[in-house]
């Protein structure tokens, strides 16, 4: 995994990985398993993700250039 996150944050996604399976399936997980979900998602589904918001920056990056480029064309004088 290339993203490391603080040790509070990951306790935090352990805990919300236990709520959701006790939630949805009404069986309590260890931290251990909610771990290991945790671990599975990482590397797994997150690259998805994490693809697509690059994708979404590239876009924006994209028009705020596009509108850089217009702005400075708009200051360029005529030459006769």
């Amino acid at each position: 995994m290339f993203i490391q996150f603080p040790i509070e944050k990951r306790r935090k996604m352990i805990e919300s990985i236990q709520e959701y399976v006790y939630q949805e399936h009404g069986k309590a997980i260890g931290e251990i398993a909610a771990e290991n979900h945790l671990q599975f998602i990482f590397e797994n589904i997150a690259p998805f993700i994490y693809n697509e918001g690059i994708k979404d920056a590239k876009k924006v990056m994209e028009d705020r250039l596009g509108n850089i480029e217009e702005d400075l064309y708009s200051l360029e004088r005529p030459i006769d």
